[in-house]
């Protein structure tokens, strides 16, 4: 004989506490909710306009250089410190978490062109037009005593760039040439040039780190390796390229900033063609440094706004811009991979958030249980007409976004004048060139 009897475990539906909410008991079968996703796109599109209702990116400006920002750099060790060279040739150290100056050294005359921290943290390099690099320490100098380099070499022409070696008392420059430098020695160890009149700028693979490339005068990308005593290759595009950074997750890419307004990512063991082409700036663009995870990559330009790029997708998820910010130098990702930090004109630093709508400070378990929830839901409807629309909406200022306007025409009328020579010339005598083969000119090895 069988007895049913009801079983109830008190765990199930008592709460712990007098403060803890209470347990509500949910059946998840689906023919009980006949209306499930429909509810859910409604809490996707609700989540979708306060997301762009509490975008509020700006957090804080660094402001105390006299002059234009010329260069940012991040401390090897330290997530807080910062340091930035200015347009007259001087050297801030700053304090990211109480928003102050903690050292300000007059490191050269005239522009301070690079600047970079050592890897280990305990000491920094500048270059400037002066002809010298030098070498400071991290630390301030004790009381009464004077701001002194730890070492100084002077150099035949003007440096533009720096870069420090990730694991190694070792660091390259450009500026005639491309010089890889001992620390312990006031000449370079190798010097390479490839017929080129001057380097604009230089950086070391953080993955593989015998390789490094460097942005030439005559629109070319070099690549080298500290092992070898020539270049490897380069590639030479329609116009030059201002910056370069490596991807910190993906040994063998590389995006660089150029003058045409696009960035590229390359993959350099097939330089013939870019990976992505990522369109969206209206001016030159000056600088980019990749975030930490090597997903995304932020992008300074001269149309005096700062754009984030997914690493393989061709227009910027998020445009920021202020009324006083103008022409944006340099760009950096913090290592915490929750801020960008980027240096403009009118002399001041400024912090953004990486994720413009994320709160700041602790989260209660609820709280991200709920924005986790709520991007689940943005992700599962990201393709539908009004989500899409909320989501990709931007205030941009008049200038750029009449810009955009005449480059859309301009680009629109070659496109159609194109189609027009292809359509009345001999079948094959007009080959379709793609987008991305467009801006490339050669590769030299």
């Amino acid at each position: 004989m069988k007895v049913k009897v009801l079983c109830r475990n008190p765990d199930d539906y008592v709460r712990e506490t007098t403060r803890d909410i209470q347990r509500v008991p949910r059946n998840y079968d689906p023919t009980l909710h006949p209306f499930e996703v429909p509810r859910e796109y409604t809490r996707a599109l609700n989540a979708t306009k306060l997301e762009r209702i509490f975008a509020k990116p700006f957090v804080a400006s660094l402001d105390g250089h006299r002059d234009g920002i010329n260069c940012l750099a991040k401390h090897a060790k330290t997530l807080s410190v910062v340091l930035s060279g200015a347009c007259d040739g001087e050297v801030k150290i700053w304090n990211l978490s109480k928003r102050e100056c903690l050292r300000t050294i007059q490191a050269h005359e005239g522009f301070v062109r690079g600047i970079c921290s050592r890897f280990c943290g305990s000491s920094f390099f500048t270059v400037g037009d002066d002809k010298t690099i030098k070498q400071w320490n991290m630390e301030p100098p004790g009381c009464g005593l004077q701001e002194e380099p730890l070492n100084t070499i002077l150099g035949k022409a003007v440096y533009t760039g720096i870069d420090h070696h990730q694991t190694e008392g070792v660091f390259a420059t450009c500026g005639q040439t491309v010089d890889i430098w001992d620390e312990q020695r006031s000449s370079p160890i190798r010097s390479f040039s490839w017929g080129v009149d001057s380097f604009s700028c230089v950086r070391y693979n953080p993955v593989e780190t015998e390789l490094l490339a460097s942005c030439a005068s005559d629109r070319s990308i070099v690549l080298y390796d500290m092992r070898e005593s020539a270049p490897l290759k380069k590639i030479i595009m329609q116009l030059r390229s201002n910056m370069l950074c490596w991807n910190p997750m993906e040994a063998y890419n590389f995006t660089c900033s150029n003058e045409d307004y696009n960035l590229y990512t390359y993959d350099m063991r097939r330089l013939d063609i870019p990976v992505t082409v990522h369109m969206d700036h209206v001016s030159a663009v000056l600088d980019v440094d990749y975030s930490p995870t090597g997903n995304e990559f932020v992008s300074a330009s001269f149309d005096k706004t700062i754009r984030i790029f997914p690493k393989n997708v061709g227009h910027s998820r998020e445009v920021y811009h202020t009324k006083r910010m103008q022409h944006v130098i340099c760009v950096k990702w913090s290592a915490d991979n929750k801020y960008i930090l980027s240096g403009s004109d009118e002399m001041n630093i400024r912090l953004w958030k990486a994720n413009a709508s994320e709160k700041l400070g602790l989260l209660t378990p609820r709280e991200k249980a709920a924005l986790n929830y709520n991007q689940k839901l943005r992700n599962k409807f990201q393709h539908h007409p009004q989500v899409q629309r909320i989501a990709r909406h931007r205030h941009l200022p008049r200038d750029i976004f009449k810009q955009k306007r005449e480059l859309r025409e301009i680009k629109e009328a070659r496109r159609r004048k194109a189609q027009n020579v292809r359509k009345h010339s001999k079948p094959g005598s007009v080959p379709l060139v793609t987008e991305k083969e467009k801006h490339v000119v050669t590769v030299v090895k």
